[in-house]
């Protein structure tokens, strides 16, 4: 069966994400190591990491991971908002590494009024910088496949090699994959011949192995709308066959996945054990 589990609330405590997950049979679970709109946190204390350890190992939840700030800009083109940003990614990464997470998932960022080339040399030098500034760590950084908003970078597969490739640390850097994003910035996902392709076009220019974890996404908006927003699995334009094709492709039998779908509805309260009932009748039973 595929890892599956979704992004969960850590109000109450660290713990309580993972206990919520476990609750409701997730294999794998995402968080914010902070308040992902503001840019100061207090620091982590040693209660809180034994206690988000217990609670793993008392469940068995696995590859937790971490979500960043949405306020970091990496690829600013505004020195100040760069360096506080450079600033906030290192922070996420120290918790990230205190907690034991697999990774920290981050956008790469928005050039802003400079250009692509600019943009993704900024990201470069910023996440070497945080690198060299977090040395020995274990702690993955995951660029995030994104939608292509504005001049947000990401939404090619050639920015994502271009950034995996020139940082120095590159072993430190591995890949989460949208699928809203990933379809909504113009890679076919739906037809079974379409998904081949476009994980044929990623092998090419970054490499399957890089990928070290998805967001399970269905997309409000169509195919190259270049527009971010998430809908609950089956319900948005790609339908249930991408999701089809994922959970039953083996070289991702190991790969965790986690749902960020909205919960602002009515639905909110359980909408993520419906989300994984619907993603799991999906698994094609097979012949041991």
């Amino acid at each position: 069966m595929p890892l599956l589990g979704a992004h969960m609330s850590i109000a109450g405590g660290y713990y309580k994400a993972v206990e919520a997950a476990a609750a409701l049979q997730m294999d794998v679970v995402q968080l914010f190591t902070k308040n992902n709109n503001q840019w100061k946190a207090k620091p982590l204390a040693q209660s809180e990491i034994d206690d988000f350890q217990a609670a793993l190992k008392a469940t068995g939840i696995k590859y937790p991971v971490a979500h960043d700030s949405y306020l970091i800009n990496l690829a600013s083109p505004d020195d100040a908002l760069w360096q506080k940003s450079l600033d906030a990614f290192v922070i996420e990464l120290e918790r990230a590494e205190a907690l034991g997470l697999l990774g920290v998932v981050m956008h790469p960022g928005s050039f802003v009024d400079s250009t692509e080339a600019a943009g993704l040399a900024r990201i470069v030098a910023a996440l070497d910088e945080a690198h060299r500034r977090t040395a020995g760590f274990q702690t993955l950084t995951l660029l995030e496949t994104t939608a292509g908003q504005g001049s947000n970078l990401g939404h090619r597969f050639e920015h994502i090699a271009q950034i995996a490739d020139s940082v120095a640390a590159s072993e430190r850097v591995g890949v989460c994959v949208d699928t809203c994003h990933i379809f909504a910035a113009g890679y076919p996902l739906i037809e079974a011949a379409e998904y081949k392709a476009t994980m044929q076009e990623f092998d090419r220019l970054v490499g399957i192995e890089r990928i070290k974890a998805f967001h399970l996404n269905d997309s409000v908006r169509e195919l190259g709308s270049r527009v971010d927003r998430h809908a609950k699995i089956g319900a948005g334009k790609l339908g249930l066959e991408p999701f089809r094709h994922l959970l039953n492709d083996r070289r991702f039998a190991k790969v965790p996945m986690y749902l960020e779908t909205p919960k602002e509805d009515d639905e909110r309260d359980d909408l993520d054990a419906i989300n994984m009932a619907t993603l799991r009748a999906l698994v094609k039973k097979r012949k041991t």
